[in-house]
């Protein structure tokens, strides 16, 4: 395929954002509608680059890590666990998760009450105060494009799909595993350091296996 470089009027900023894991959608208007018009010539140039361009069909371009060296990093699994934990809260409230998390929002005013009621969890992601809740998790979403910050709320973009499927696909395993009356609960995900040697797999690298799968069937 013949580049022409002159017609990739975004390249710089389209390869900053990304390069530093941010997700493209529709809420960028100028870099997104330059990815739609030219993907295949943006695709062909990543590439050629040692970087992999994934289009999801539900409006968001992001970087793939090379599935074989990939390591789920600290602000991964945070935001991971924040999206088990805020699916489960809804689904407590009666209020439908992908509802909220496709394109709904969360009030500012309720993650206190969200800290206090899953203390523990939140204690593995080193997150104890309100003001982490929102320096290590809330404001990471905004800063790699999972979601925007609006007047009292955090408004959840289409990105989230990324972390909504896996939850989805794990609720389906722990129904199923109901259903054949297992004895072997589903572990809650547990945070590792990103220091310690690996021994087993875990929860997490489960995680990063399963986004790597589900990544390698929206490009097939």
């Amino acid at each position: 395929m013949h580049l022409d470089l002159s017609e990739l009027s975004q390249l710089a900023p389209i390869f900053r954002e990304l390069f530093k894991g941010y997700h493209v959608s529709r809420r960028d208007p100028e870099l997104y509608a330059q990815l739609s018009n030219f993907q295949d010539q943006y695709r062909a140039l990543f590439k050629a680059l040692g970087f992999e361009l994934v289009c999801d069909t539900r409006g968001f371009y992001y970087f793939v890590p090379d599935t074989a060296t990939a390591q789920v990093n600290k602000t991964a699994q945070r935001l991971a666990l924040f999206t088990f934990i805020i699916v489960e809260h809804l689904a407590d409230q009666g209020r439908d998760p992908i509802a909220v998390l496709d394109g709904g929002s969360l009030g500012r005013d309720e993650l206190p009450a969200l800290l206090d009621k899953y203390r523990d969890l939140f204690v593995q992601a080193e997150v104890t105060s309100h003001e982490e809740l929102e320096e290590k998790i809330m404001r990471r979403m905004t800063q790699l494009g999972f979601a925007s910050e609006e007047p009292g709320i955090y408004r959840f973009l289409p990105p989230m799909h990324r972390f909504l499927d896996v939850c989805l696909s794990v609720q389906q395993d722990r129904d199923l595993a109901a259903s054949l009356h297992s004895i072997l609960p589903l572990p809650t995900p547990v945070l590792i350091d990103d220091d310690a040697e690996p021994e087993e797999e875990d929860e997490e690298a489960a995680l990063a296996r399963a986004i790597a799968a589900e990544q390698q069937e929206m490009d097939a």
